[in-house]
């Protein structure tokens, strides 16, 4: 880290949210409503990470994100029940509440950056008390472009009136470390989140880090103020 970090942004599933289970339920929800056959769970896991109907579009067989009629029908069917499960059986993992609570003490800056639509994201973070530890949401629908575009992290760089360096990025996918890199900010993973069947570890992050918490000592040693 070239620069003292003095704000932290925070992909959201697989990251602070272990999410999966209200996605796959929704998902195989939709899937039995259409007349398809349902997926395993671990399956569906691996699906996760480049935002809903990419999700939705690999559940029907697509290579992501589909305008296929067939696949605009799933995406609403796919809405409908997840608004009616969406936190239901989410967690929070571990060191994460910790986490947020260090780097805030600390005077850091927090945002989540998720591919996830505004209208989950919002509901999801206040269920699970994190809307409270966070500045900033930038949610998948609240830009003109998404990750793993540099947009999200440039916007919120800009918000906190610091530079991309200045501005540590945590995630677990390719999309969190591309993004990051994009925008010229520095990347850690984490290595229990979602990073559709890749190693974390081949991803290109600066650093692997157990928890949030751990995230928080090293951005705090970095010389944050």
């Amino acid at each position: 880290m070239a620069l003292p970090i003095r704000a932290v942004l925070i992909d959201l599933d697989g990251t602070l949210l272990d999410t999966v289970p209200d996605l796959a339920d929704a998902a195989n929800a939709m899937l039995a409503e259409l007349g398809r056959l349902t997926l395993p769970v671990d399956t569906i896991r691996e699906f996760v990470g480049k935002g809903i109907p990419n999700l939705v579009g690999r559940c029907l067989g697509y290579p992501g994100e589909s305008n296929a009629p067939d696949a605009l029908e799933a995406l609403a069917v796919f809405k409908r029940h997840y608004a009616a499960v969406n936190g239901r059986n989410t967690r929070i993992y571990p060191g994460v509440i910790e986490g947020l609570e260090a780097m805030r003490a600390a005077g850091l800056k927090t945002a989540c950056v998720t591919n996830k639509a505004a209208a989950f994201t919002g509901p999801l973070l206040e269920t699970t008390g994190l809307s409270a530890l966070l500045d900033m949401t930038v949610s998948g629908d609240t830009l003109a472009e998404k990750k793993p575009h540099p947009l999200p992290f440039l916007h919120l760089c800009e918000r906190f009136g610091i530079a991309p360096a200045e501005a540590l990025v945590i995630g677990d996918s390719r999309n969190d470390v591309a993004g990051a890199r994009a925008a010229g900010c520095p990347v850690v993973c984490v290595p229990y989140g979602y990073s559709e069947g890749e190693d974390v570890r081949d991803l290109g992050a600066d650093a692997i880090v157990g928890t949030l918490e751990e995230v928080a000592r090293l951005a705090i040693q970095a010389g944050c103020q």
